[in-house]
Protein backbone atom coordinates (compact mmCIF):
# COMPACT_ATOMS: atom_id res chain seq x y z
CA UNK A 1 0.00 0.00 0.00
CA UNK A 2 1.25 3.46 -0.78
CA UNK A 3 2.34 5.63 2.14
CA UNK A 4 0.60 8.64 0.63
CA UNK A 5 -2.27 10.32 2.56
CA UNK A 6 -5.63 8.56 2.91
CA UNK A 7 -7.56 8.83 -0.38
CA UNK A 8 -10.63 10.32 1.18
CA UNK A 9 -8.52 13.14 2.53
CA UNK A 10 -5.86 13.76 -0.14
CA UNK A 11 -3.44 16.58 0.25
CA UNK A 12 -0.70 18.34 -1.62
CA UNK A 13 -0.60 20.03 -4.99
CA UNK A 14 -1.97 19.08 -8.37
CA UNK A 15 0.43 16.65 -10.10
CA UNK A 16 2.53 17.70 -13.05
CA UNK A 17 0.25 18.37 -15.97
CA UNK A 18 -2.69 19.13 -13.66
CA UNK A 19 -6.23 17.86 -13.99
CA UNK A 20 -7.69 17.52 -17.44
CA UNK A 21 -10.75 19.54 -18.41
CA UNK A 22 -11.68 17.57 -21.48
CA UNK A 23 -10.73 14.59 -23.57
CA UNK A 24 -9.25 11.29 -22.48
CA UNK A 25 -5.86 9.70 -22.96
CA UNK A 26 -5.70 7.31 -25.87
CA UNK A 27 -2.74 5.18 -24.74
CA UNK A 28 -2.95 1.65 -23.42
CA UNK A 29 -3.06 0.57 -19.79
CA UNK A 30 -0.30 1.78 -17.56
CA UNK A 31 -1.14 -0.73 -14.83
CA UNK A 32 0.26 -4.21 -15.36
CA UNK A 33 -1.94 -7.30 -15.16
CA UNK A 34 -2.31 -8.68 -11.66
CA UNK A 35 -2.38 -5.36 -9.85
CA UNK A 36 -5.03 -3.56 -7.90
CA UNK A 37 -5.12 0.18 -8.53
CA UNK A 38 -6.91 2.56 -6.19
CA UNK A 39 -7.91 5.90 -7.70
CA UNK A 40 -8.28 8.39 -4.88
CA UNK A 41 -10.01 11.73 -5.35
CA UNK A 42 -10.71 14.71 -3.14
CA UNK A 43 -14.37 15.28 -2.28
CA UNK A 44 -13.59 19.00 -2.35
CA UNK A 45 -12.43 19.12 -5.96
CA UNK A 46 -14.79 19.52 -8.89
CA UNK A 47 -16.03 16.10 -10.07
CA UNK A 48 -14.69 15.06 -13.46
CA UNK A 49 -11.43 16.99 -13.16
CA UNK A 50 -8.96 14.15 -12.74
CA UNK A 51 -5.23 13.79 -13.25
CA UNK A 52 -3.88 12.14 -16.38
CA UNK A 53 -2.62 9.03 -14.50
CA UNK A 54 -6.09 8.64 -12.99
CA UNK A 55 -7.75 8.67 -16.41
CA UNK A 56 -5.22 6.14 -17.66
CA UNK A 57 -6.00 3.84 -14.74
CA UNK A 58 -9.75 4.20 -15.26
CA UNK A 59 -9.38 3.35 -18.95
CA UNK A 60 -7.14 0.37 -18.26
CA UNK A 61 -9.76 -2.26 -17.47
CA UNK A 62 -12.35 -3.24 -14.89
CA UNK A 63 -13.43 -0.32 -12.68
CA UNK A 64 -15.29 -0.93 -9.44
CA UNK A 65 -16.80 1.50 -6.93
CA UNK A 66 -18.50 0.93 -3.60
CA UNK A 67 -20.96 3.82 -3.65
CA UNK A 68 -23.64 4.38 -6.28
CA UNK A 69 -23.64 8.06 -5.24
CA UNK A 70 -19.89 8.56 -5.65
CA UNK A 71 -19.46 12.16 -6.92
CA UNK A 72 -17.10 11.04 -9.72
CA UNK A 73 -19.24 8.14 -10.96
CA UNK A 74 -21.48 9.97 -13.42
CA UNK A 75 -18.55 11.84 -14.96
CA UNK A 76 -16.46 8.70 -15.35
CA UNK A 77 -19.34 6.93 -17.04
CA UNK A 78 -19.96 9.93 -19.28
CA UNK A 79 -16.37 9.49 -20.44
CA UNK A 80 -17.24 6.00 -21.69
CA UNK A 81 -15.72 4.07 -18.79
CA UNK A 82 -17.66 1.01 -17.65
CA UNK A 83 -18.04 1.06 -13.87
CA UNK A 84 -19.57 -1.65 -11.70
CA UNK A 85 -21.01 -0.75 -8.31
CA UNK A 86 -19.87 -3.33 -5.79
CA UNK A 87 -21.59 -2.66 -2.48
CA UNK A 88 -20.59 -3.95 0.90
CA UNK A 89 -22.50 -6.72 2.61
CA UNK A 90 -24.98 -5.64 5.25
CA UNK A 91 -23.22 -4.78 8.49
CA UNK A 92 -23.01 -7.81 10.74
CA UNK A 93 -20.39 -8.49 13.36
CA UNK A 94 -18.68 -5.60 15.08
CA UNK A 95 -14.91 -5.05 14.68
CA UNK A 96 -12.86 -7.34 16.88
CA UNK A 97 -11.48 -4.37 18.83
CA UNK A 98 -11.67 -0.57 18.68
CA UNK A 99 -9.95 0.65 15.55
CA UNK A 100 -10.05 -2.74 13.86
CA UNK A 101 -11.20 -3.03 10.24
CA UNK A 102 -14.95 -3.77 10.12
CA UNK A 103 -15.78 -7.31 8.87
CA UNK A 104 -17.78 -5.89 5.94
CA UNK A 105 -14.66 -4.07 4.72
CA UNK A 106 -12.54 -7.20 5.08
CA UNK A 107 -15.10 -9.16 3.08
CA UNK A 108 -15.13 -6.55 0.32
CA UNK A 109 -11.32 -6.51 0.26
CA UNK A 110 -11.31 -10.29 -0.19
CA UNK A 111 -13.75 -9.92 -3.11
CA UNK A 112 -11.57 -7.32 -4.81
CA UNK A 113 -8.41 -9.35 -4.38
CA UNK A 114 -10.27 -12.37 -5.73
CA UNK A 115 -11.16 -10.36 -8.85
CA UNK A 116 -7.48 -9.52 -9.29
CA UNK A 117 -6.45 -13.17 -9.04
CA UNK A 118 -9.15 -14.18 -11.51
CA UNK A 119 -8.66 -11.65 -14.24
CA UNK A 120 -5.76 -9.26 -14.09
CA UNK A 121 -5.75 -5.74 -12.82
CA UNK A 122 -8.72 -4.03 -11.19
CA UNK A 123 -9.25 -0.30 -10.58
CA UNK A 124 -11.13 0.74 -7.45
CA UNK A 125 -12.61 4.24 -7.39
CA UNK A 126 -12.17 5.08 -3.73
CA UNK A 127 -14.80 6.97 -1.77
CA UNK A 128 -14.97 8.94 1.45
CA UNK A 129 -16.06 5.91 3.53
CA UNK A 130 -13.38 3.51 2.30
CA UNK A 131 -10.81 3.92 5.07
CA UNK A 132 -11.41 0.47 6.53
CA UNK A 133 -11.43 -1.12 3.09
CA UNK A 134 -8.13 0.48 2.13
CA UNK A 135 -6.50 -0.72 5.33
CA UNK A 136 -7.73 -4.24 4.66
CA UNK A 137 -6.50 -4.12 1.05
CA UNK A 138 -3.07 -2.99 2.19
CA UNK A 139 -2.59 -5.80 4.68
CA UNK A 140 -4.34 -8.59 2.77
CA UNK A 141 -2.74 -7.58 -0.52
CA UNK A 142 0.72 -7.98 0.96
CA UNK A 143 -0.15 -11.44 2.29
CA UNK A 144 -1.56 -12.46 -1.08
CA UNK A 145 1.43 -11.11 -2.99
CA UNK A 146 -0.76 -8.66 -4.93
CA UNK A 147 0.57 -5.21 -5.58
CA UNK A 148 -1.71 -2.38 -4.52
CA UNK A 149 -1.05 1.00 -6.11
CA UNK A 150 -2.65 4.33 -5.18
CA UNK A 151 -3.11 6.94 -7.90
CA UNK A 152 -4.28 10.39 -6.89
CA UNK A 153 -6.88 11.73 -9.27
CA UNK A 154 -7.33 15.05 -7.53
CA UNK A 155 -5.87 16.90 -4.60
CA UNK A 156 -6.93 19.44 -2.04
CA UNK A 157 -5.66 22.93 -2.68
CA UNK A 158 -4.71 25.14 0.31
CA UNK A 159 -7.86 26.24 2.07
CA UNK A 160 -9.93 23.31 0.77
CA UNK A 161 -11.05 22.32 4.26
CA UNK A 162 -12.93 25.61 4.46
CA UNK A 163 -15.43 23.98 2.11
CA UNK A 164 -16.07 21.43 4.87
CA UNK A 165 -16.75 24.26 7.31
CA UNK A 166 -19.39 25.65 4.96
CA UNK A 167 -20.93 22.20 4.40
CA UNK A 168 -21.09 21.36 8.11
CA UNK A 169 -22.57 24.75 8.96
CA UNK A 170 -25.20 24.27 6.28
CA UNK A 171 -26.09 20.85 7.69
CA UNK A 172 -26.38 22.22 11.24
CA UNK A 173 -28.67 24.99 10.06
CA UNK A 174 -30.83 22.76 7.83
CA UNK A 175 -34.18 21.20 8.88
CA UNK A 176 -32.52 17.88 9.76
CA UNK A 177 -29.71 19.62 11.65
CA UNK A 178 -29.30 20.97 15.18
CA UNK A 179 -32.32 22.66 16.81
CA UNK A 180 -30.09 25.03 18.77
CA UNK A 181 -28.17 26.14 15.69
CA UNK A 182 -31.37 26.49 13.70
CA UNK A 183 -32.92 29.01 16.09
CA UNK A 184 -29.91 31.32 16.40
CA UNK A 185 -29.97 34.84 14.98
CA UNK A 186 -27.35 37.51 14.37
CA UNK A 187 -28.39 39.12 17.66
CA UNK A 188 -28.32 35.94 19.72
CA UNK A 189 -24.79 35.16 18.52
CA UNK A 190 -23.38 38.58 19.44
CA UNK A 191 -22.12 37.55 22.92
CA UNK A 192 -20.36 34.51 21.47
CA UNK A 193 -18.53 36.59 18.89
CA UNK A 194 -17.17 38.88 21.59
CA UNK A 195 -16.34 35.98 23.90
CA UNK A 196 -14.44 34.07 21.19
CA UNK A 197 -12.49 37.21 20.26
CA UNK A 198 -11.40 37.66 23.90
CA UNK A 199 -10.45 33.99 24.21
CA UNK A 200 -8.38 34.25 21.05
CA UNK A 201 -6.66 37.36 22.39
CA UNK A 202 -5.85 35.53 25.62
CA UNK A 203 -4.06 32.71 23.79
CA UNK A 204 -1.87 35.34 22.14
CA UNK A 205 -1.10 36.88 25.53
CA UNK A 206 -0.15 33.44 26.84
CA UNK A 207 1.93 32.57 23.80
CA UNK A 208 -0.22 29.46 23.41
CA UNK A 209 0.04 28.65 19.71
CA UNK A 210 -1.90 25.38 19.95
CA UNK A 211 -4.64 27.18 21.84
CA UNK A 212 -4.57 29.92 19.22
CA UNK A 213 -5.28 27.34 16.53
CA UNK A 214 -8.38 26.16 18.38
CA UNK A 215 -9.64 29.65 19.19
CA UNK A 216 -9.18 30.84 15.61
CA UNK A 217 -11.38 27.92 14.64
CA UNK A 218 -14.04 29.14 17.05
CA UNK A 219 -13.79 32.61 15.53
CA UNK A 220 -14.10 31.09 12.07
CA UNK A 221 -17.25 29.35 13.23
CA UNK A 222 -18.76 32.73 14.03
CA UNK A 223 -17.97 33.97 10.52
CA UNK A 224 -19.48 30.87 8.92
CA UNK A 225 -22.51 30.97 11.25
CA UNK A 226 -23.39 34.60 10.53
CA UNK A 227 -22.86 34.08 6.79
CA UNK A 228 -25.16 31.06 6.81
CA UNK A 229 -27.89 32.99 8.64
CA UNK A 230 -27.53 35.83 6.14
CA UNK A 231 -28.42 33.44 3.31
CA UNK A 232 -31.96 33.28 4.74
CA UNK A 233 -32.54 37.05 4.60
CA UNK A 234 -34.53 38.83 1.91
CA UNK A 235 -31.34 40.64 0.85
CA UNK A 236 -29.33 37.46 1.15
CA UNK A 237 -25.57 37.11 0.89
CA UNK A 238 -23.28 34.16 1.55
CA UNK A 239 -19.81 33.21 2.73
CA UNK A 240 -18.67 33.53 -0.90
CA UNK A 241 -19.71 37.18 -0.86
CA UNK A 242 -17.78 37.70 2.37
CA UNK A 243 -14.65 36.12 0.89
CA UNK A 244 -15.07 37.94 -2.43
CA UNK A 245 -15.43 41.33 -0.74
CA UNK A 246 -12.35 40.63 1.37
CA UNK A 247 -10.23 39.68 -1.64
CA UNK A 248 -11.35 42.75 -3.57
CA UNK A 249 -10.57 44.98 -0.60
CA UNK A 250 -7.10 43.50 -0.08
CA UNK A 251 -6.23 43.93 -3.74
CA UNK A 252 -7.52 47.54 -3.79
CA UNK A 253 -5.62 48.49 -0.67
CA UNK A 254 -2.33 46.95 -1.76
CA UNK A 255 -1.66 48.71 -5.06
CA UNK A 256 2.07 48.43 -4.34
CA UNK A 257 1.65 44.64 -4.58
CA UNK A 258 -1.06 44.18 -7.21
CA UNK A 259 -0.31 47.31 -9.26
CA UNK A 260 2.64 49.62 -9.84
CA UNK A 261 2.12 51.98 -6.90
CA UNK A 262 5.00 53.20 -4.75
CA UNK A 263 5.81 51.64 -1.40
CA UNK A 264 6.44 55.07 0.13
CA UNK A 265 4.07 56.04 2.98
CA UNK A 266 2.15 52.76 3.04
CA UNK A 267 0.10 53.77 6.09
CA UNK A 268 -0.91 57.09 4.54
CA UNK A 269 -1.86 55.38 1.28
CA UNK A 270 -3.94 52.85 3.17
CA UNK A 271 -5.81 55.61 5.02
CA UNK A 272 -6.43 57.53 1.82
CA UNK A 273 -7.78 54.46 0.06
CA UNK A 274 -10.07 53.66 2.99
CA UNK A 275 -11.38 57.22 3.12
CA UNK A 276 -12.12 57.17 -0.61
CA UNK A 277 -13.87 53.80 -0.40
CA UNK A 278 -16.02 54.67 2.60
CA UNK A 279 -16.69 58.31 1.73
CA UNK A 280 -15.74 59.32 5.27
CA UNK A 281 -15.70 62.97 6.22
CA UNK A 282 -13.80 62.51 9.50
CA UNK A 283 -10.86 60.42 10.65
CA UNK A 284 -13.01 59.37 13.62
CA UNK A 285 -15.48 57.54 11.40
CA UNK A 286 -15.05 53.79 11.45
CA UNK A 287 -13.66 53.70 15.00
CA UNK A 288 -15.85 51.13 16.81
CA UNK A 289 -17.23 52.68 20.00
CA UNK A 290 -17.96 49.26 21.48
CA UNK A 291 -14.29 48.46 22.15
CA UNK A 292 -12.75 48.75 25.65
CA UNK A 293 -12.25 52.35 26.82
CA UNK A 294 -8.44 52.31 26.78
CA UNK A 295 -8.38 50.92 23.26
CA UNK A 296 -11.02 53.44 22.18
CA UNK A 297 -9.07 56.37 23.63
CA UNK A 298 -5.86 55.10 22.05
CA UNK A 299 -7.46 54.69 18.64
CA UNK A 300 -9.03 58.15 18.69
CA UNK A 301 -5.80 59.80 19.77
CA UNK A 302 -3.92 58.04 16.98
CA UNK A 303 -6.50 59.20 14.46
CA UNK A 304 -6.16 62.79 15.67
CA UNK A 305 -2.39 62.54 15.50
CA UNK A 306 -2.63 61.87 11.76
CA UNK A 307 -4.06 65.37 11.36
CA UNK A 308 -1.50 66.92 13.69
CA UNK A 309 -4.16 67.58 16.33
CA UNK A 310 -2.85 67.85 19.92
CA UNK A 311 -4.27 65.76 22.75
CA UNK A 312 -6.47 68.10 24.85
CA UNK A 313 -6.86 67.85 28.61
CA UNK A 314 -10.12 67.07 30.39
CA UNK A 315 -11.17 67.37 34.04
CA UNK A 316 -11.78 64.53 36.46
CA UNK A 317 -10.45 60.98 36.71
CA UNK A 318 -11.55 60.31 33.15
CA UNK A 319 -9.33 63.17 32.02
CA UNK A 320 -6.40 61.71 33.96
CA UNK A 321 -6.87 58.34 32.30
CA UNK A 322 -7.07 60.12 28.95
CA UNK A 323 -3.73 61.79 29.64
CA UNK A 324 -2.17 58.47 30.69
CA UNK A 325 -3.18 57.06 27.31
CA UNK A 326 -1.35 59.93 25.62
CA UNK A 327 1.74 59.28 27.76
CA UNK A 328 1.70 55.62 26.78
CA UNK A 329 1.37 56.39 23.08
CA UNK A 330 4.21 58.92 23.26
CA UNK A 331 6.38 56.17 24.76
CA UNK A 332 5.36 53.69 22.05
CA UNK A 333 3.33 51.58 24.50
CA UNK A 334 -0.17 50.26 23.91
CA UNK A 335 -2.12 51.24 27.05
CA UNK A 336 -4.60 48.35 26.79
CA UNK A 337 -1.80 45.78 26.60
CA UNK A 338 0.11 47.46 29.41
CA UNK A 339 -2.85 47.53 31.81
CA UNK A 340 -3.83 43.97 30.94
CA UNK A 341 -0.30 42.81 31.82
CA UNK A 342 -0.58 44.45 35.23
CA UNK A 343 -4.05 43.02 35.79
CA UNK A 344 -2.81 39.52 34.95
CA UNK A 345 0.09 39.91 37.36
CA UNK A 346 -2.36 40.97 40.09
CA UNK A 347 -4.66 38.03 39.31
CA UNK A 348 -1.83 35.50 39.54
CA UNK A 349 -0.46 36.91 42.82
CA UNK A 350 -3.93 37.14 44.38
CA UNK A 351 -4.59 33.49 43.59
CA UNK A 352 -1.22 32.54 45.13
CA UNK A 353 -2.02 34.42 48.36
CA UNK A 354 -5.43 32.74 48.58
CA UNK A 355 -3.81 29.33 48.31
CA UNK A 356 -1.15 30.24 50.86
CA UNK A 357 -3.77 31.45 53.34
CA UNK A 358 -5.80 28.25 53.06
CA UNK A 359 -2.64 26.15 53.36
CA UNK A 360 -2.00 27.98 56.67
CA UNK A 361 -5.52 27.13 57.86
CA UNK A 362 -7.02 30.58 57.29
CA UNK A 363 -9.68 31.88 54.94
CA UNK A 364 -8.44 34.66 52.61
CA UNK A 365 -11.24 36.96 53.77
CA UNK A 366 -9.78 36.76 57.29
CA UNK A 367 -6.44 38.29 56.25
CA UNK A 368 -5.70 41.76 57.57
CA UNK A 369 -4.74 44.73 55.45
CA UNK A 370 -1.18 44.28 56.68
CA UNK A 371 -1.20 40.63 55.61
CA UNK A 372 -2.33 41.64 52.14
CA UNK A 373 0.26 44.39 51.81
CA UNK A 374 3.05 42.08 52.91
CA UNK A 375 1.87 39.39 50.53
CA UNK A 376 1.75 41.67 47.51
CA UNK A 377 5.10 43.29 48.33
CA UNK A 378 7.02 40.01 48.28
Amino acid sequence: MSDRPDPELPSGGVPSGGPTSGGLPSGGPVVPVGRLVIVATSPRSAPGLLSWPAWEALRAGLVLVGDADHPQLAFVRDAGVQVEVLTRAAEGAEPAYPGAVPPADRALAATLLGRVRAGGHVTWLAGATDEGLLRALGSEGVRAGIAVEVIYGSYDLPGARLLDVVAVMDRLRSPDGCPWDAKQTHSSLMPYLLEEAYETYETLENGDLLGLREELGDLLLQVAFHARIAEEHADAWSIDDVAGDLVDKLVRRHPHVFADASTDDLEGSWDALKAAEKGRASVTEGVPLGQPALSLASKLQRRGERLGAPVPTYPGLGGELWELVAICLAAGIDPETELRAVARTYRDRLAELELAARAAGREPAELSETDWHEGFSR
